[in-house]
């Protein structure tokens, strides 16, 4: 197998379909059909299944491929450490991202990024900290935002502590001296998020033992907010997303205070891209240049 069936490989992994893969590749669908069928002639197995709806992988085409990602991944360093050789500041960074993150820090970061290293390209990809986990292992993503609570263990560098809220809908009773306790809040009935969502709330409705009576488990940030605002529950939401709130709702600092720890995550600090590098410290630059939330 060549480099160039690495990536066709991987980019059909990724697109779940030969048409979309063949769009991005600049190819025709045959030739990726043709590709794959030769790749998995050679190895003895299917790599992916085929359907209607599109491909998907085999179990053994899983197996395989946080290794195929690993190769394409030392390659890319490779050809950034000969353009850094030849003076060149270029390369690819992907980065994975929750929510609040992805809408009140990335923006920035982007943007100053860019500004400074305009040949290095930045692919972004949203998701919950479970998926986030999972692209760092496998090698789709190079850097991850994660909590401290959601790293599973994976090593993370510190950015920011976030303070969580309370968040409820207008006309709640103002609560004594306007901020909100755990005793205040249990018996409440919730709008809450998953654990692969924020974690970081869930520990603290463990911690403080809050029973959340919930009508609704919801996955993002504004759908949280639209349920508060109706009325459905009350929340507690990180101060981060709760910014540039245009939500009718009322939101309180909480006592005794508790926070989530946003930091950054590397796929393999041991092998790590000269643009890679670049945007890690960038990120570190921009996170602590910031007061703290």
């Amino acid at each position: 197998m060549t480099l160039f069936s690495y990536t066709i490989f991987d980019t059909v992994a990724h697109q779940g379909s030969f048409n979309r893969a063949a769009q991005q590749l600049h190819l025709t669908p045959s030739a990726i059909s043709h590709a794959v069928a030769a790749m998995e002639q050679e190895l003895g197995f299917a790599l992916f299944h085929r359907s209607k709806s599109g491909v998907a992988l085999t179990r053994n085409g899983e197996t395989l491929y946080p290794a195929v990602r690993a190769v394409l991944n030392s390659d890319e360093t490779l050809q950034q450490m000969v353009a850094q050789l030849n003076g060149m500041q270029k390369g690819r960074v992907r980065i994975g991202t929750f929510n609040s993150a992805c809408t009140c820090l990335l923006p920035g970061i982007l943007k100053e990024f860019s500004a400074q290293y305009p040949q290095i390209d930045v692919e972004v990809m949203q998701g919950t900290y479970s998926d986030i986990l999972e692209w760092l292992r496998s090698g789709v993503v190079d850097l991850g935002f994660l909590s401290t609570s959601s790293a599973g263990g994976y090593p993370i560098e510190p950015l920011l502590k976030d303070p969580l809220c309370c968040v409820v809908p207008k006309g709640w009773p103002v609560p004594p001296e306007g901020v909100m306790t755990p005793e205040q809040m249990r018996g409440q009935r919730f709008v809450i998020q998953g654990e692969a969502t924020d974690a970081d709330i869930q520990n603290f409705l463990q911690k403080y033992k809050i029973e959340t009576l919930s009508r609704c488990r919801v996955v993002d940030d504004m759908s949280n907010l639209a349920m508060v605002e109706a009325g459905i529950g009350i929340a507690i939401m990180p101060k981060l997303i709760l910014q540039d709130c245009r939500a009718a709702v009322d939101i309180y600092p909480i006592v005794p205070q508790e926070y989530r720890v946003i930091g950054l995550a590397v796929q393999d600090a041991s092998a790590t891209a000269p643009a890679v590098c670049q945007m890690q410290a960038h990120i570190l630059r921009y996170c602590r240049g910031k007061e703290q939330l």
